[in-house]
């Protein structure tokens, strides 16, 4: 068997981003830092102690991000993000496998299909299985 891709992340939609914000910030402790207008209003969710480069400390553990749920059903649904060495092979592989790719949002907020760079983190593109089940696939900056 090949090498195994983790998971290294998690999604989750909002309504109202301070309301959310609030909830797991209350509950769980996690800090959360929103990414501004030119992120889409993006909210990375601190879940657990990270470096300075804000890599995660604890064995397992990952942190997360949340985004702003519109009307498409893609977007109500909790997703993950998998880390993966090469991008291009990855959507190669969803697209033999029966996949979809279902793209990204580019700089200008365009829909496209190709993968998409998130500054600072990688090269990240949004796919579907084959049993419709959305998630991510990023490939880290090195």
């Amino acid at each position: 068997m090949g090498k195994m891709n983790p998971v290294v992340h998690f999604e989750m939609g909002y309504k109202d981003q301070a309301r959310m914000a609030k909830f797991y910030e209350t509950v769980f402790g996690w800090e959360n830092e929103v990414m501004g207008p030119e992120m889409g209003g993006y909210v990375v969710a601190h879940t657990t102690e990270t470096d300075k480069d804000g890599m995660v400390q604890t064995k397992g553990a990952i942190n997360g991000g949340f985004y702003k749920k519109t009307d498409d059903p893609l977007s109500q649904a909790p997703s993950v993000v998998v880390s993966v060495d090469d991008i291009q092979a990855a959507v190669k592989a969803v697209k033999e496998a029966g996949g979809k790719i279902l793209g990204s949002l580019n700089q200008k907020g365009e829909h496209t299909l190709e993968p998409q760079m998130i500054p600072g983190v990688g090269l990240w593109v949004s796919i579907e299985d084959t049993e419709g089940n959305r998630f991510s696939i990023l490939q880290a900056k090195s």
